[in-house]
C-alpha cells in the first residue's frame, strides 16, 4: 500500500457533491493507462468528500453519485475521468517520462520516406520541440501518438508502417479490454449474445509487440489476437 504521507488527492464531482480519494501521483496516471492493479496505486481505501478533513460521503450520496458504494469501483472511475493534484515537479517529472516514452514509439516505427532509413531520437525530440507539441500529462501515451505525428510531419518527413489486428475476448474480460481498446483506433467492434468482444484495431506495427503483451495481462492469456493485415 502506498504511503499515505507521500500520496496525493484524486478527485471527481458528481451529482453536485465531491469525492476524493488518496493515491500515489505517478501509479494514479500508470493505473489510468491501465497498467497496473488498484492495490498499488491507493493509500487509504476510503471515499472522502474532504480528505484533508477526513469527511466522509453519506452511503446515499455515494450510490446517487456512482451507483454503488463499493469502493473499488468508485476508486475506478475517480482514477480515471477524474483529476489527480499534482505538484509542479510531479508534472514535470511525469511529462519528461512521457516525452522519452513517445520520442521513442515514433524513433521505433516511423522512417524517413526518402531513404526508408529510422529518425534517431533526438532527431525526434527536436522537431517536437520545433512543432511546438505539448505533451498532455493526464492522457496516455497511446492517446497521443497520432496527433504527436500529425504535429512533426509539418517540420519533418515521416512514414509508419500500420497493423489492423483482430481481437477476440471471453465475457469475463470483455468489460476492462473494451476500456482498453480505446486508448487505439478501434475499426469494428462487435458484442456477442455471450458478453464476448470482437473488434479490430489500427496502431503502429512496432507497438504489436507491447500491444499482445497488455491484452495477455488483462485478460490472463485468454485472448484470441491476430495481424490481420498491414498497411
Amino acid at each position: 500500500m502506498i504511503d499515505v504521507d507521500k500520496a496525493v488527492i484524486a478527485r471527481i464531482t458528481r451529482a453536485g457533491t465531491r469525492f476524493e480519494i488518496l493515491v500515489d501521483p505517478e501509479k494514479a496516471h500508470e493505473f489510468k493507462e491501465g497498467e497496473i492493479p488498484l492495490d498499488d496505486v491507493v493509500a487509504v481505501f476510503e471515499v472522502f468528500k474532504d480528505a484533508s478533513k477526513s469527511e466522509k460521503p453519506s452511503e446515499e450520496e455515494l450510490k446517487k453519485a456512482f451507483g454503488t458504494t463499493k469502493f473499488e469501483e468508485i476508486a475506478k472511475i475517480i482514477l480515471k475521468k477524474g483529476e489527480v493534484q499534482l505538484t509542479t515537479e510531479q508534472k514535470r517529472k511525469i511529462k519528461e517520462a512521457k516525452e522519452n516514452k513517445l520520442v521513442f514509439m515514433i524513433s521505433k516505427n516511423a522512417v524517413d520516406p526518402r531513404t526508408h532509413a529510422p529518425h534517431p531520437p533526438q532527431r525526434i525530440k527536436k522537431a517536437l520541440e520545433e512543432a511546438k507539441f505539448h505533451i498532455d500529462v493526464s492522457r496516455s501515451v497511446e492517446e497521443q501518438l497520432e496527433k504527436a505525428v500529425q504535429a512533426i510531419r509539418k517540420v519533418l518527413p515521416l512514414k509508419f508502417e500500420t497493423d489492423r489486428i483482430a481481437v477476440k475476448v471471453p465475457p469475463q474480460h470483455a468489460g476492462p479490454v473494451a476500456g482498453f481498446l480505446k486508448k487505439y483506433k478501434v475499426m469494428k467492434e462487435n458484442w456477442g449474445e455471450d458478453g464476448s468482444l470482437l473488434a479490430v484495431i489500427e496502431l503502429p506495427a512496432g507497438l504489436q509487440e507491447e500491444f499482445f503483451g497488455k491484452i495477455g495481462k488483462i485478460t490472463h492469456g485468454s485472448a484470441e489476437t491476430k495481424v490481420i493485415e498491414r498497411i
